[in-house]
């Protein structure tokens, strides 16, 4: 049997006729065969909705008596029984009469729709959870019967019953929503015409966003990427720049334009990351997007256009909004067509709408740095490279001039030109150019030996020697700018993923921390210093020369407050800016982990300080209840046999001299106990060692405890040699680990006694419930009696005395589980030889 389908009628408010709907569907199925039956229905004393109800079976409501008042309610268990094919439920978000079986109405539609059950129902947009604070400041009424969102929209249909909010009214004042003595009170609040017009947006409102989020479901389930106008979708495209705050606002405008249109910004992060963008300018952008309503997405893409129209075709936008670039003419000639031109190429039936801004053909093309992103190593082979390549290919070509050469000749020189720029980038090769320029003139141009431009042609040639040169220089810079911030991402990453695990690894995380900053940046020292000046933890180079000679009376070349629990001191070489960025993070990473190990240095401290307060407010119970119960006892049978006005007799009187012996023997007990495990916590608990025989110790235990010989098994068929153990200490150990045995095992527990290596152990066996692994240690603190509610068994000392007890006679008290079931307790003690010999 599958689950029951859930319709749901919702409506802007009462009286649009959602129960009125909701009948009118139910006698239509049943016409149709259906097995529809009325599990609840509120018909607020209407004719129409009354009406509706003849002719449909209708499950009488149970009777429900609530501080004296007569409730009715839903039948939950009769509507199971009856099991229709279609339940009728009206008010999903009602709250049922207390001792029902369900405190909402809606859990019982979903036991209904677990039963088969499909369920047509109805619910108020003000009783959406997530909706009613809004309905909260649209009435002003406070709705305390609220229906969570996913049980709304896990419903199979949703429809709104819609009725215009001045119709409403008409009918409420006709009479026919409410009885004529509220019908002014409710004109005049609940039913104004724009509160009814805000409550019907609302309705409509998050029905089409459920709708949406089908549509969107649908999509993807049938992997559908193209374009459905269902509503505007305007995505804008930022780059970061200052044209950003037009274009948000130009995409705001257009998606105004349609009801429900939606205004989606998006930034594409390329191969750079956010180098290219302005992170403040961004931020500010993206506060401008959620100011006006939209949503703001980051995007990672090597392309930038292809990311741009596959995030569009994902939102299924309609339009899309980009900038004009801001390359200049010459950049753009020279770069080929940029992202505007290839989104529009590639947008397919996506609108694209390219916004003018202040900043179009600002960026213009520059020369690199000299300095450029090429070291200087690199620099000096270049010029070198071009020094002597150039008289080197002079002397070989030197050898084959002729006029028909001249062609090979100036794509030799041009070679040189272009592996210079690839060596130095754009100074060796401009040099090269030049010198390439000249010796061809001087040499392989008539008339030789001498440097005349006569022609404008060979002018020409010079002047593309050093745009050649310039323009593969410019590729060149960009290439090691991209590869060197790589290399320094990778090593970041690197750093900062060596320092978290090392933590993980279970290093101590200052030290982890302070070690890889030095290591990272190559320093001599590091050290972490408290503010009074002592060193915390300090790290030297493999080299110790360093941490001899660093530190001690010479400035640090950096440092950084950690907080205002410590310092940080980096000897060493400076650190460049782009290393202070990854600094920073560890020093954050040193902040969080110092808190956290004060916090833990105090948490350890206030620990015995826990448990001394834990055993005291323990030990306050017992006096308070455990130890009066016995005290009340005896102090009320004296005081009964000291009573001159009671005449009581002779059996009487030794029942009551019975009951006194017997609460004096507990109390005396109990505070013996409490004596005894406060002398095991303190250690200084009497322990007196003697070679003692287990057999002999036994009955005595049996005989305390004032059992039948049948009440336990012993097993003590295996010889044991004696232990070294107190003999009166092992006899109460024994007589609270079957008294513990006996309370809770179905069968008579066994005691067995057996050698173990040179251990003797004494193993008391029960058959009861037993107890879980993560509390077999928990049962040996004081004040404890897993889950005994049976206040006249003790206080739960007995466990912790005797393995107090045990552990004072240089032996072991441990709980496993008894095969089958049960708890199995052993005691494990010395033997004698074995006693001696360690002594010894």
């Amino acid at each position: 049997m599958g689950r029951g389908r859930l319709r749901v009628l919702l409506g802007a408010a009462p009286g649009v006729g959602k129960t009125y709907a909701m009948l009118e569907e139910g006698r239509r199925l049943q016409a149709e065969g259906k097995d529809v039956v009325v599990a609840v229905v509120e018909t607020h004393d209407r004719a129409a909705t009354a009406a509706m109800l003849e002719g449909l079976e209708v499950v009488p409501r149970r009777a429900v008596s609530h501080r004296g008042v007569e409730l009715d309610d839903m039948d939950l268990p009769a509507v199971l029984a009856r099991h229709p094919e279609i339940a009728l439920v009206d008010e999903l978000a009602h709250t049922n009469a207390p001792g029902l079986e369900h405190e909402k109405r809606w859990q019982d539609v979903q036991e209904l729709l677990d039963a088969g059950t499909t369920v047509f129902t109805t619910v108020n947009i003000q009783h959406i959870e997530s909706l009613n604070d809004v309905a909260l400041q649209i009435t002003g009424i406070v709705q305390r019967e609220t229906i969570p969102d996913a049980v709304l929209r896990a419903a199979d249909q949703i429809e709104v019953v819609d009725l215009a909010p001045q119709a409403l009214r008409d009918r409420l004042s006709e009479g026919l929503v409410y009885p004529a003595a509220r019908i002014d009170a409710a004109l005049s609040n609940y039913f104004r015409l724009g509160n009814l017009t805000a409550l019907r947006e609302l309705a409509l409102l998050w029905l089409a966003d459920e709708v949406d989020s089908s549509l969107q479901a649908y999509r993807a389930e049938h992997g559908i990427d193209s374009k459905w106008e269902a509503r505007e979708r305007v995505v804008v495209a930022l780059t970061g720049g200052p044209e950003g705050e037009t274009l948000i606002r130009r995409g705001a405008r257009i998606a105004a334009r349609g009801a429900g249109g939606e205004l989606i910004a998006a930034h594409v992060t390329g191969q750079e990351g956010l180098r290219e963008a302005h992170p403040g300018a961004l931020a500010a952008q993206r506060a401008l997007v959620e100011k006006l309503g939209g949503s703001f997405h980051q995007v990672v893409g090597d392309d930038v256009p292809a990311a741009l129209v596959d995030f569009a075709r994902a939102s299924n936008a309609t339009q899309l909004v980009i900038g004009v670039s801001r390359r200049g003419r010459l950049l753009a000639l020279l770069t080929g067509q940029g992202v505007g031109q290839t989104v529009i190429r590639e947008s397919g039936d996506i609108d694209v709408h390219i916004v003018t801004h202040q900043a179009a053909g600002t960026h213009q093309l520059v020369l690199p740095r000299a300095r450029g992103a090429l070291s200087t190593r690199r620099l000096v082979l270049g010029f070198v490279f071009a020094l002597l390549a150039g008289p080197l290919l002079t002397l070989f070509l030197w050898s084959f001039r002729s006029a028909d050469a001249l062609t090979a000749e100036v794509l030799a020189f041009q070679l040189i030109v272009v592996v210079a720029a690839l060596i130095g980038s754009i100074w060796p090769a401009v040099f090269a150019a030049v010198l390439s320029g000249l010796t061809l003139d001087y040499v392989f141009v008539e008339p030789y030996y001498t440097i005349t431009i006569a022609r404008p042609l060979h002018l020409a040639a010079l002047l593309l020697y050093v745009v050649i040169a310039v323009l593969v220089s410019f590729l060149v810079d960009q290439a090691a700018r991209r590869t060197r911030a790589a290399r320094r991402s990778a090593a970041e990453s690197e750093v900062l993923a060596t320092v978290a695990g090392s933590v993980i690894r279970g290093d101590d995380a200052v030290e982890a921390l302070v070690v890889r900053a030095r290591e990272a940046f190559g320093l001599d020292v590091a050290r972490l210093v408290a503010p009074d000046g002592e060193v915390l933890f300090e790290v030297s180079a493999v080299t110790p020369t360093p941490r001899e000679q660093v530190g001690r009376g010479t400035a640090a070349s950096y440092r950084e407050p950690i907080g205002d629990r410590a310092v940080l001191e980096l000897y060493g070489a400076e650190l460049e800016s782009s290393d202070r960025r990854i600094l920073a993070a560890i020093v954050s990473q040193l902040d969080a982990a110092l808190e956290h190990r004060d916090l833990a240095d105090t948490a350890e401290q206030l620990a015995p300080l826990a448990e001394t307060d834990r055993v005291r407010t323990a030990l306050l119970a017992a006096l308070g209840h455990d130890l009066r119960r016995p005290l009340a006892a005896a102090t009320a049978a004296v005081t009964s046999l000291r009573s001159p006005q009671l005449k009581l007799s002779q059996g009487d009187r030794d029942e009551l001299l019975e009951t006194a012996q017997t609460g004096l023997e507990n109390l005396n007990t109990l505070v013996t106990n409490l004596l005894d495990v406060s002398r095991v916590q303190a250690g200084v608990l009497a322990v007196n060692l003697a070679d003692v025989d287990v057999d002999d110790v036994l009955p005595s235990a049996l005989e305390e405890l004032g059992i039948a010989p049948g009440d336990v098994v012993l097993d003590l068929r295996e010889p044991v040699p004696p232990v070294r153990a107190d003999p009166v200490l092992l006899q109460r150990v024994l007589v609270n680990l079957l008294a513990n045995a006996l309370r809770f095992s179905a069968a008579p527990p066994l005691l067995g006694v057996s050698t173990f290596d040179d251990r003797v152990q004494l193993r008391v066996v029960d058959t009861g419930p037993g107890v879980p692994d993560d509390r077999k240690d928990a049962i040996f603190q004081p004040f404890q009696r897993e889950g005994d509610t049976d206040n006249s068994t003790g206080i739960g000392l007995g466990l912790a005395l005797s393995r107090g007890f045990v552990e004072g006679m240089g032996g072991t008290l441990d709980a496993e589980d008894t095969p089958g079931g049960g708890l199995t307790m052993v005691v494990e003690l010395p033997c004698v030889t074995a006693a001696h010999e360690e002594s010894a």
